[in-house]
């Protein structure tokens, strides 16, 4: 394990680091993608002239456009069933059920909110010109296939449970207690400036459509007009951006990081050897004129007493082995004193 540049936590981290910051940036791309194509998609109003521009083109599709109108149904529109003056032509009711979980981490109740019911109701409708006139009239194809539905909420109340006291105990045993249930209605009323980006056909009758690109592209529905669509673009892309440059910079640090700790042991290990190597030189100038068969020298080493002390402990300064006896240690302490050993440098003796 000692020979692997990175630690199993630094592998974990680099490869998930690096994981994240791919998908973020093909995330950015692909919003950014989006972005431009819109800022080259034509910008129509809903007006008489729209056929004859499809003629112009020598087409009966444009592949991307913005176009702005106002919301009118084909037929007959939706009425709120609590509001009955509003009038819409796509209905969203969403049933949520809040609730509090008891925390044993954090020691406290967290909300939490489920959707028990969601029904979606739509009806034909178009865009119309602001002026009324009926020939200026796009329809607008799979409204639901749009990547947000365009509707605003109209209605919201919040039924709260009423509970009695073997509830509560229930409640405190099970680690959940309910709060209530929270009605929401939504619409895209009628009249509404609306904004879509998709694919504009001209259909055989003579009737314009807005639909969903062949080429899967995105297809938008918003309320107000194309810029605020790629302001909101614009601020998701970079979001991706700076997250995937986030987590680049993480595994950037992982790698700087292992380099660092390899680079610090290729020098100690330089300064071990080149201390090793300064003491077998000194060795073998104290060998030369030692004879092996008189008694110890009353400076040997307090370990083997064969070899002269040639050693230094530092900080305490003992001078009490040779440099093999400090090398077989097995903690890095000094004999006499139990201190720690900072480093050690070679014995000259005169």
């Amino acid at each position: 394990m000692d020979t692997l540049p990175l630690t199993p936590g630094e592998l974990v981290c680099l490869g998930s680091s690096l994981a994240f910051s791919g998908l973020f940036y093909y995330l950015h791309r692909k919003k950014a993608k989006v972005v431009t194509k819109i800022q080259e998609a034509p910008k129509l109003q809903v007006n008489d002239s729209l056929p004859s521009i499809l003629s112009a083109t020598g087409s009966s599709c444009l592949g991307y456009v913005a176009i702005e109108g106002v919301v009118q149904p084909v037929e007959t529109a939706l009425t709120s069933p609590y509001h009955e003056e509003l009038q819409g032509v796509i209905e969203r009711l969403v049933l949520k059920e809040h609730r509090l979980i008891w925390n044993s981490l954090a020691r406290s109740w967290t909300d939490s909110e489920r959707v028990v019911l969601e029904q979606v109701h739509t009806v034909p409708f178009v865009l119309a010109s602001p002026s009324g006139k009926a020939s200026g009239q796009v329809c607008v194809e799979s409204p639901l296939h749009a990547v947000e539905l365009p509707v605003e909420t109209v209605y919201e109340r919040f039924q709260q449970t009423s509970h009695g006291f073997k509830d509560l105990l229930s409640h405190y045993l099970s680690g959940e207690k309910p709060k209530g249930f929270l009605e929401t209605e939504e619409m895209l009323l009628v009249g509404s400036s609306l904004t879509g980006i998709g694919e504009l056909a001209l259909h055989r009758d003579g009737s314009l459509h807005l639909q969903p690109p062949a080429d899967g592209t995105g297809y938008f529905l918003r309320l107000g007009d194309w810029e605020a669509i790629l302001a909101d673009l614009r601020s998701v892309s970079s979001f991706w951006k700076w997250a995937s440059l986030l987590c680049g910079l993480a595994a950037a640090a992982v790698i700087l990081r292992a380099l660092c700790r390899a680079y610090h042991r290729h020098k100690v290990h330089q300064e071990q050897e080149a201390q090793q190597q300064e003491f077998e030189n000194l060795r073998r100038h104290q060998s030369a004129g030692l004879d092996l068969s008189e008694e110890p020298p009353e400076n040997a080493c307090v370990i083997c007493l064969t070899s002269l002390r040639e050693c230094v402990l530092l900080p305490c300064g003992h001078v009490c082995c040779c440099f093999r006896c400090f090398q077989a240690f097995p903690n890095r302490t000094c004999p006499i004193c139990r201190s720690p050993i900072d480093r050690v440098v070679p014995l000259y003796q005169a």
